[in-house]
């Protein structure tokens, strides 16, 4: 496979509750190449959005390694983590996750200004554009639609030019056809900026546009 941008060794997940201990994840062990494109499959239940919360270091597994370009993430404490995180991942969430009270343009904006960058808005106008969302720029996401929004929601995930970008669901709230435009826009957006993506999906048809499929029964690859 070459370099691996992500490379996941042993990964467990375990929880307790009221009736004892709880397996979610069993030993999961996979690479991903730079600029591949791989679906997280399953029925619900099977662990899928808790490996993409370990892929992004926001849960940390019972057991095993995530090394995102190298960095041993579970060697760092939370705060380096996060460091990584903004510098690194990119997210694509079923409900968008925008800011209300900041417009489409200062929503992108946001990571750009976390980062330092002195050219946040020049930059963030630029990727608004490029979803097609050009004239949008003002608008809040309540004046928004659905679709629009997470357009928005993907020109705040790639504008930070991310080596990986993590997607939970990213049209389960769209209709059809606005779904489709979306995953058009992601692919096209994984290709021309050399991200990696990882995407959990239900729905196969987009699962197949994938490079590949990891799939997941009761927390384990099969």
């Amino acid at each position: 496979m070459g370099v691996a941008i992500i490379e996941v060794a042993g990964v467990s997940k375990r929880v307790r509750d009221s009736v004892g201990e709880l397996t979610i994840l069993h030993e999961i062990s996979f690479q991903l190449a730079p600029r591949e494109s791989v679906a997280i499959v399953g029925a619900s239940g099977s662990g899928k959005s808790t490996l993409l919360s370990i892929l992004a270091g926001l849960d940390t597994p019972s057991d095993g390694t995530v090394r995102l370009d190298g960095i041993d993430l579970f060697a760092l404490d939370e705060d380096a983590r996060a460091a990584v995180r903004g510098e690194r991942i990119g997210f694509v969430f079923q409900s968008f996750q925008l800011m209300g009270h900041l417009s489409a343009l200062e929503n992108v904006m946001l990571p750009l200004e976390l980062r330092g960058e002195r050219n946040a808005r020049a930059l963030a106008t630029e990727m608004l554009g490029r979803v097609g969302l050009g004239q949008r720029l003002g608008h809040y996401p309540k004046l928004l639609s659905g679709g629009e929004q997470q357009r928005v929601a993907l020109a705040r995930a790639f504008v930070v030019r991310p080596a990986l970008l993590l997607a939970d669901e990213p049209t389960g709230s769209l209709d059809h056809a606005t779904g489709e435009s979306v995953m058009q826009l992601m692919f096209e957006l994984n290709r021309e900026i050399g991200t990696t993506l990882v995407l959990v999906t239900h729905d196969p048809r987009i699962a197949e546009r994938c490079d590949r499929q990891i799939r997941l029964e009761a927390g384990r690859m099969v």
